[in-house]
């Protein structure tokens, strides 16, 4: 028997080797590719669907605002503000409890407290409350079709008077702020259309 060198099926080898790590080589570029692909379209989703959800938690002030003239030791000041929360169309429930409110003037500014679930009672001075809940459950989430009427006692020494402006920030766990500003009329009765 004769052996002859043969060097053709080395050579087939050899090529089949490069290949095969060219074909890896582009397999994991591509697995590296389309996972940051998912990845960035996966962040993309979120914040779209955080975006939805803050803009879908809105609340609005449905009505008019009401400054209450409470006691007989401040004639001609307001000392309580009345308004009406509800949500905006196609809004997501928001829990009025987790809800925060700042009050500011030209001379105060300061974040107003929760004083609780105390519906029917004036809340103390520097604090909120739910005076009235109108066309709502047992809860305190503030759903579609439900309103609930906030009762604000200001500050102690920060009472406003005749033609004085003021703004509420009204804060919700989720969604956007409402800002409230209005003007205390020249006259002040017991119960004053704020404009």
């Amino acid at each position: 028997m004769k052996f002859m060198r043969n060097e053709e099926g080395f050579t087939g080898l050899e090529a089949a080797i490069v290949l095969i790590a060219f074909v890896v080589v582009a397999a994991v570029f591509s697995y590296v590719m389309l996972g940051a692909g998912f990845f960035t379209s996966q962040k993309s989703q979120e914040v779209v669907h955080t975006s939805v959800e803050q803009a879908s938690a809105s609340m609005e002030i449905r009505g008019d605002v009401y400054g209450l003239n409470t006691t007989a030791a401040s004639k001609n000041k307001v000392d309580i503000i009345d308004f009406t929360l509800s949500l905006t169309a196609g809004g997501t429930p928001v829990d009025i409890n987790k809800t925060a409110m700042t009050y500011v003037t030209s001379e105060y500014a300061g974040v107003i407290k929760y004083k609780g679930t105390a519906e029917g009672t004036d809340p103390e001075a520097g604090t909120w409350s739910v005076y009235k809940r109108v066309d709502a459950d047992k809860d305190y989430l503030v759903e579609p079709g439900e309103q609930f009427i906030v009762r604000l006692a200001l500050p102690t020494d920060e009472e406003l008077g005749a033609n004085e402006k003021f703004s509420v920030d009204i804060r919700p766990p989720v969604g956007a702020a409402l800002g409230l500003k209005r003007t205390v009329p020249p006259q002040i009765d017991a119960v004053n259309l704020l404009y």
